[in-house]
Formats: C-alpha cells, sequence, structure tokens
C-alpha cells in the first residue's frame, strides 16, 4: 500500500458565493486554494469559470452544473471542501452536494472579514454565512467536519493544517469502506477474546477474505523450490535486522518463503491488512514464527495482526491511512512498578522496523519455544519500542447490539527499560487508570493497535461522523463541539 491508498489525490471545490457580494473574494480563495493544494499535492475538481460565475455556486442551476461535475469525477473524488469566500448561497451548496450523490467527507471553511475592510465592496459576512450553510447540510442528512476556528483564511497556516487533518480523515474513511482484510486461518481455540461479526464490518464497507491455512502452508512449501526468489527474501531478512549466528539456513529459508507466500495471497486477493493465524500451527507445521512476515509487510504500510484478531487489523489500518505510518498490535501487558500513569505494551514481536529505537534483532520466539523448541520458532522481532508521541485505538464488533464500537486516546513511549523479552514498549498515558476501567467496563479485548504521532482527532472525526461507530475518546480535545 502507497501513502495515498484509497486517496484517489483529489477533492471536490464547492465555492459558495451571493451575488451581492464582490466576485473578487471568490476569485482570490480560488488562488489561494490552489497555492495551498499545490503544495500538498492535491488535485482540485470544480466547475469551470464558463459554467459558472467565477466557477461558484450561486444559484440552483450553478448547483446542477457543479452536481454533474463533481459527479462525473466520483472515482477520483475522496472528499469535498465548501469554501465560503463569502456569506454563500446555503441552499446551492446544499443541493449540489446532494445532487452530486458523493458519500464523501465534506469540510466547511469561511473565511476572515478584516476590520478594516467592512464596506459593501469588501465585507465577507463569511461568519454568518458558514452557519446558515451548516443548517442546511443538517436538513438534508449531510454530515461535515469543522475547521478549528469558525473562520480561517485558506492562506494560514491554520487551515493548512485542517486540510492536511481532513486529508487523513477521507483517507481513513475511503480505505475502511473500501477495505479488504485477509484471514489467514481461523483464531487459536484458546482465543474467545478476538472473535468478531463479518457482517457487521461488511455494513461498513469492509470485507473479510478467509484463506485456508493448509493451502498458505503448501503453498510457502512449494515456493521453496524456487530459489531465487528465496535467496533474495531470506537477504532481505538478513538485512531487516540483526539475527544470531545459531540461526540455519533452513529457518531462514521457512521465513522466506512463508512470506512469499503471504505477499502473493495479499496481491491476489487485492486485501490491504490482514491477520494470521500466528500461535502455534505456524510453529509445529512448517517451523517458524511469522513475526518477520508481519513487520516487513507492516513496514510497507500493509498492516498484520496476530492471532487472528480482525478486528485488530482493522483498528491498525486505520491508523496507517490517518497517520500514513506503520502501525503495530501491542497487548496492554503490565504495570510499571507503582506509576498509575505508565505501563508496559508488548508482543511477540510483530512490530515494524521504524517502531523501534534500537537496532531490532530477529530471533526465536521465547515463551513457545520453551514448548516446542527454539528451532520452530525463529522470526520474532525483539527491541525496545523508541520514544516519542504515539496514538491508540481499539475496534470491536457489538455483536448483541449490532454495531462496532472503540476507544482511542493518545500518550508518549518512553526511554524507559524493562527486562522483559520480546517488543517491548513502555508507555504514558493520562489517566491510564481510568482508561484501564472503561476498557474491562466494556469488555474490551487486551490487544490495541498504536501508532507514531497524535492522530486521534483524525481518526475520531472518520469513524464517528462518517462511518457512524460508537468510540469513546479518552482525554478527547476539549474544544470539540457537544452533539445533542
Amino acid at each position: 500500500m502507497n501513502e495515498n491508498s484509497f486517496f484517489n489525490g483529489s477533492i471536490g471545490v464547492i465555492f459558495g458565493s451571493r451575488n451581492i457580494f464582490n466576485a473578487q473574494l471568490v476569485a482570490g480563495a480560488k488562488a489561494d486554494l490552489a497555492l495551498l493544494c499545490g503544495q500538498l499535492g492535491v488535485k482540485t475538481v470544480f466547475p469551470q469559470v464558463t459554467n459558472t460565475t467565477n466557477a461558484a455556486v450561486e444559484t440552483l442551476d450553478d448547483a446542477r452544473i457543479c452536481a454533474r461535475v463533481l459527479s462525473a469525477h466520483r472515482e477520483e473524488i475522496s472528499g469535498i471542501v465548501v469554501v465560503l469566500a463569502n456569506f454563500g448561497d446555503e441552499i446551492g451548496v446544499a443541493e449540489a452536494i446532494r445532487m452530486s450523490e458523493l458519500r464523501v467527507p465534506v469540510l466547511v471553511q469561511a473565511s476572515d472579514d478584516d476590520t478594516d475592510k467592512v464596506d459593501v465592496d469588501s465585507r465577507r459576512d463569511a461568519f454568518c454565512g458558514k452557519l446558515s450553510v451548516c443548517n442546511n447540510l443538517k436538513q438534508y442528512g449531510i454530515p461535515y467536519s469543522l475547521t478549528t476556528n469558525h473562520t480561517e483564511n485558506i492562506a494560514s497556516a491554520l487551515f493548512r493544517s485542517d486540510l492536511e487533518d481532513f486529508l487523513g480523515v477521507c483517507r481513513v474513511v475511503a480505505g475502511l469502506r473500501h477495505g479488504r482484510i485477509a484471514q489467514f486461518g481461523v483464531r487459536p481455540a484458546g482465543f474467545q477474546t478476538v472473535r468478531f461479526s463479518e457482517k457487521l464490518l461488511q455494513a461498513s464497507g469492509i470485507t473479510v477474505v478467509p484463506v485456508d491455512f493448509a493451502s498458505l502452508l503448501e503453498r510457502a512449501r512449494l515456493l521453496q523450490r524456487e530459489q531465487t526468489l528465496v535467496e533474495d527474501k531470506v537477504q532481505q531478512v538478513r538485512d531487516y535486522g540483526k539475527v544470531p549466528e545459531r540461526i540455519t539456513g533452513q529457518q531462514f529459508i521457512n521465513v522466506a518463503s512463508f512470506s512469499l507466500a503471504i505477499e502473493q495471497y495479499m496481491d491476489e486477493l487485492d486485501c490491504q491488512a490482514a491477520s494470521i493465524l500466528c500461535w502455534d500451527s505456524l510453529e509445529y507445521h512448517f517451523g517458524c514464527a511469522s513475526c518477520a512476515t508481519m513487520s516487513m509487510l507492516g513496514e510497507r504500510l500493509m498492516p498484520f495482526a496476530c492471532e487472528s484478531d480482525i478486528a485488530g487489523a482493522v483498528s491498525m489500518y486505520a491508523l496507517t491511512l490517518a497517520a500514513r505510518k506503520p502501525s503495530a498490535l501491542l497487548d496492554w501487558n503490565n504495570n510499571y512498578g507503582d506509576e498509575p500513569e505508565l505501563c508496559v505494551c508488548t508482543h511477540c514481536s510483530n512490530y515494524p522496523k521504524s517502531f523501534m529505537g534500537n537496532e531490532l534483532e530477529i530471533s526465536e520466539l521465547d515463551i513457545l519455544g520453551k514448548t516446542i523448541g527454539r528451532e520452530r520458532c525463529f522470526g520474532a522481532i525483539k527491541g525496545k519500542v523508541a520514544a516519542g508521541p504515539f496514538t491508540f485505538v481499539r475496534f470491536s464488533t457489538d455483536d448483541t447490539k449490532g454495531r462496532i464500537i472503540g476507544y482511542l486516546g493518545e500518550g508518549d513511549f518512553l526511554d524507559k527499560s524493562f527486562p522483559m523479552d520480546g517488543g517491548i514498549a513502555v508507555t504514558a498515558v493520562p489517566k491510564l487508570q481510568k482508561l484501564m476501567r472503561t476498557i474491562c467496563a466494556n469488555g474490551f479485548e487486551h490487544h490495541v493497535a498504536m501508532v507514531r504521532g497524535h492522530h486521534a482527532r483524525i481518526v475520531n472525526e472518520a469513524v464517528t461522523r462518517y462511518l457512524g461507530w460508537k468510540l469513546y475518546w479518552h482525554e478527547g480535545d476539549r474544544d470539540q463541539a457537544e452533539i445533542l
């Protein structure tokens, strides 16, 4: 997956205007938006000047023209930005979106008035016009997003930040609505925590594609005959991290051929994320762990969840879309001494390379290696997660109530040690005890997806406003509007 997967590089633009205001205000907004979108590498779609007055929507006829233009580019458009250089025509804006029949996120912008330019020829009144546009969008049942400040000039740093966040929202919404998640093998019998409803995911557009595990392993065995492919993949594994000298040639071949088989299936099935039955059939019957495979693909922005955790894979995929960075699946695992806002998150692990701060090690699973033999368990990623901010999220299918729910928030990875094997992340989360009580009270799983950076606002906006999922935002944005 590249960083623009499911964001097709275009946003539709509706320039709202009213003919009693200066048309040059719209011209200025067009120029500013063209410059900004050019810098961000985003294409814009809107009526040409010859179609409507200054390419703006002022009348119902203008709305029809705009709707036809947007509809003709529906395969390219991942979101719509409403630009109010002046008060705008609220009915024209709402009708243009309705008639386009585009089911994409909408951002409503309104420009600032300059206090020394409020004469008849210069005033905007977009502050007021935005209220009317939002009122009509609400009446039409069209969900929409808002900028940080009620009015923001397009050329401002604040609007640039808001637009970048909105593009993230577009990526998450489009990615999840068209997502295909591969399920390699059934869940382990002892992991009822990762049960999920395919039908509830499908209702939001997410398709789960099961892959028979026996067929996967047979393909991997056959691929071992492809010497050149296997040797190339073995070298990729060697280059990915430090490998102990005790690891033998066959152990490398097992990991390499398994990786090749997974990559082929992902390509053939057109899947963007996956889960794997990583424990412990693979180790018993094929002689390797899946962690290195999952880590290397995760680094390529193709997230993989452990233990057939499909809802975990969806959580990881949402974070990858929002942040355009590799995500990981961790356990909320240990307390950190007597510090109530710190805990240790860990896995065996499948963490992408960029998650780790020191040079990662690729060696054997420790717990399972003790049980069935370390020679069968090569492929685990080990190391300490680098310090820095992170976002966490967990989605779950609430089958009893027929809905998708979840929680999200932000915290920090700390540069602290912890004497445990595997992938270790010492984390700080404000009011962690409240979060743990919330997770337990709602019966959420112990798995949680994390990504570097703070992106909770993007994920929350995408899945609550446009997908209708119910989320608990831990210590959310205090300036967020309360929806009645």
